[in-house]
């Protein structure tokens, strides 16, 4: 039996992905073991498996300054011991990480003990944790053809994010059924990641007057960001986190109001759902969502909109619009040349065991 490692963590967009690998890897009798931070979301998503969890310390590495800057590389070295130990006595075929700041530690380890490691980039340009990883990565995937400019030539391979096949098998009857909503009015899902958007959350809330005349919203809004002002409000809905109904809630949502994390729009590519994309400002980010919400446009596949511009006015035009048009985003997703990234990744996983 061959042993793998998944580790990544920090937000639900580090793990999700991890999670739509482990049936294929199961199916092929891999004994599976993940290594997180000790009480972060991935601790939380991966219980559910009931696949054998690692906590280790786990430290940010900012770009910028902040007083934790001067602890957080000792959480790091701590870290990274307390992953070789975990590594060393569970001495894996291979490790493959999807990135995150826990991601570093366990990496760096794994080669120092020349595990193989494939690791996947889900933005444009890779992050600062990657970048790290990526000097002693076997190979590294990634979901934009743009993106193998920033990689080694021969580490590269374009693979698309792994996304969770049961998504694809939602019910709209039980969606609307979970959130109390009619057929006559059509739906719109709002869904800022798994730690919430507070501009996206604040916009949607000022044009609720306006958008509830002409649909029914629901608002997954990230934890403790719930309205308990609006809990009764008819036609709108709010949870704080979504998960084994998921796949229903995007089953009943006629259009989408997202940020632009990767992996999130590629779900949506997935699911062929027309998507207003609201990135990360620049000044709160690195400006990785800016670029992924850009080659999304392009593509055909979504509108963008800037949050430093928007107003519960313009939110709701925009809104208008896209659900007017959607037809033609739902062509453009189904004539992309979507990939069976799991297949292909779990591929790569199965060329580096050793």
């Amino acid at each position: 039996m061959k042993r793998i490692v998944l580790t990544g963590g920090g937000t639900a967009g580090h793990v999700t992905p991890n999670i739509a690998l482990i049936p294929k890897l199961k199916s092929l009798g891999y004994d599976i073991h993940y290594i997180g931070s000790y009480d972060g979301i991935e601790k939380r998503l991966i219980e559910d498996f009931h696949i054998p969890y690692y906590g280790i310390s786990t430290g940010k590495l900012r770009r910028y300054f902040d007083i934790k800057n001067f602890s957080d590389p000792f959480r790091v070295i701590k870290g990274f011991s307390e992953a070789k130990k975990a590594l060393k006595m569970l001495k894996p075929n291979v490790v493959f990480s999807k990135g995150g700041f826990v991601s570093v530690p366990v990496v760096r380890a794994a080669a120092s003990l020349k595990i193989p490691c494939i690791i996947h980039e889900s933005d444009m340009t890779p992050g600062l944790a990657n970048n790290l990883c990526i000097p002693v990565a076997q190979k590294v995937c990634c979901n934009f053809p743009e993106t193998l400019q920033s990689l080694p030539p021969e580490k590269a391979v374009l693979t698309g994010s792994p996304i969770r096949r049961e998504l694809t098998k939602g019910s709209k009857q039980r969606g609307l059924e979970i959130c109390g909503f009619n057929n006559i009015k059509p739906v719109i899902m709002v869904i800022g990641g798994s730690l919430g958007a507070a501009g996206i959350n604040t916009l949607v809330r000022d044009a609720l007057p306006r958008l509830l005349e002409d649909f029914q919203i629901v608002h997954i809004c990230g934890k403790e960001k719930i309205d308990n002002l609006l809990l009764n409000k008819d036609g709108y809905k709010q949870f704080e986190y979504v998960k084994a109904d998921l796949k229903d809630l995007f089953a009943m949502a006629d259009i989408v109001i997202s940020r632009a994390g990767a992996n999130a729009i590629c779900e949506l590519l997935a699911l062929r759902k027309p998507s207003l994309l609201i990135p990360l400002p620049a000044s709160a980010s690195r400006g990785d969502q800016i670029l992924n919400a850009k080659s999304f446009e392009a593509q055909g596949f979504a509108m963008t909109a800037d949050e430093d511009y928007l107003t519960a006015v313009t939110l709701t035009e925009k809104v208008q619009e896209l659900y007017f048009t959607r037809q033609s985003y739902i062509e453009a997703m189904q004539n992309s040349s979507q990939r069976d990234s799991i297949d292909t990744i779990v591929g790569l996983i199965e060329e580096a065991a050793i």
